[in-house]
C-alpha cells in the first residue's frame, strides 16, 4: 500500500515538472467582474503606464524635495531657534512652526513655481515638449535658485570630492546632485548663524536677570521664571515676528 502511494506521488511530480500543457484561465474573478489577461500590441500603453510610473515616483519624493530644495529647512530651523532662546518649550506648538514654515515656503518660492508651470508642465500638458525637455526645463529655475543661495566654499567642497575641480565655468557644468547636498549644508550654516544673533539679545536678559537676584541673595529663585517676562516683553516691543519674517523672505532674494 505504501509502495502505491509513493508511486502515485512520484507519477504526479513527474507530470508537474515536465509536462509541456499549461492548464491556466486567461480570465480571473475579481469582486464579481471578469479580468481578462492578454497581450497588448499598442506601445503607447507601455509609456503611459511609464510616465504614470514616474509621476507617482516624484509624489513620494515630493516631501524630501518640498524640505531639501527650497528655504523651508532655515525657516524651520530659525523659528524653532526662536522659541527656545525665548525659553518656551511648546509655544508656539510645533504644527505652527511648521506650518508658518511651509506657508513662508510656499510664499518664497512662489515666482519660481509660476515659471517652471508656464515654461514645463503646461507646454508639456499641451504636448508641445518632450518629457526630457519638460525636466529640464522644470529643473533649471531650482538649480538657479539653489546656486544663489550657496556659499563658494560648500559648493568648492562636493566638487572636490566628485573630482571635478578643474574645467568648472559656470553652472551648466556642475550636475544638480553636487548642487543639493552643497545648498543644504550651506543653508544649515545659514540658519545656525541667524539663530545665534536672536540668542544674544535674550541672553543678556538671563544674565542681567541672574546676576541681579544673586546680589540680592535670592540664589533658590531659578532665573528663568524671572527673566522670561521680560524675553517676551522685548520681543513684542521690537515687533519681533515681523523683523524676523522681513528678514528670512529678504535673504532669499
Amino acid at each position: 500500500m505504501k509502495k502505491t502511494i509513493k508511486t502515485s506521488i512520484l507519477v504526479i511530480v513527474f507530470l508537474m515538472i515536465f509536462s509541456t500543457i499549461v492548464h491556466g484561465e486567461s480570465s480571473l474573478s475579481l469582486f464579481g467582474k471578469s479580468v481578462t489577461l492578454q497581450d497588448n500590441n499598442n506601445p503607447e500603453d507601455y509609456v503611459f503606464s511609464l510616465q504614470l510610473l514616474f509621476l507617482l515616483t516624484i509624489l513620494t519624493l515630493a516631501p524630501s524635495i518640498l524640505i531639501m530644495m527650497t528655504g523651508f529647512t532655515r525657516i524651520l530651523i530659525v523659528l524653532s531657534f526662536i522659541r527656545n532662546a525665548l525659553g518656551l518649550q511648546q509655544t508656539p506648538p510645533n504644527h505652527v512652526i511648521i506650518g508658518l514654515a511651509l506657508f513662508l515656503t510656499f510664499f518664497i518660492m512662489a515666482p519660481i513655481a509660476t515659471e517652471i508651470n508656464n515654461d514645463a508642465i503646461q507646454p508639456f500638458i499641451n504636448a508641445e515638449i518632450s518629457q526630457e525637455i519638460a525636466l529640464e526645463r522644470a529643473i533649471n529655475p531650482i538649480r538657479n535658485f539653489m546656486f544663489k543661495q550657496t556659499r563658494d566654499k560648500d559648493l568648492g567642497l562636493f566638487l572636490s570630492l566628485k573630482g571635478m575641480t578643474n574645467g568648472v565655468n559656470n553652472l551648466d557644468e556642475i550636475p544638480t546632485h553636487v548642487i543639493i547636498p552643497a545648498f543644504i549644508i550651506s543653508e544649515l550654516k545659514t540658519a545656525f548663524q541667524i539663530g545665534f544673533i536672536i540668542f544674544i539679545p535674550f541672553l543678556v536678559i538671563d544674565m542681567v536677570v541672574a546676576s541681579t537676584l544673586m546680589a540680592m541673595g535670592m540664589m533658590m529663585l531659578p532665573p528663568v521664571i524671572i527673566s522670561l517676562p521680560f524675553k517676551i516683553l522685548l520681543f513684542i516691543l521690537v515687533d519681533g515676528w515681523n523683523l524676523i519674517i522681513k528678514s528670512l523672505v529678504l535673504g532669499f532674494n
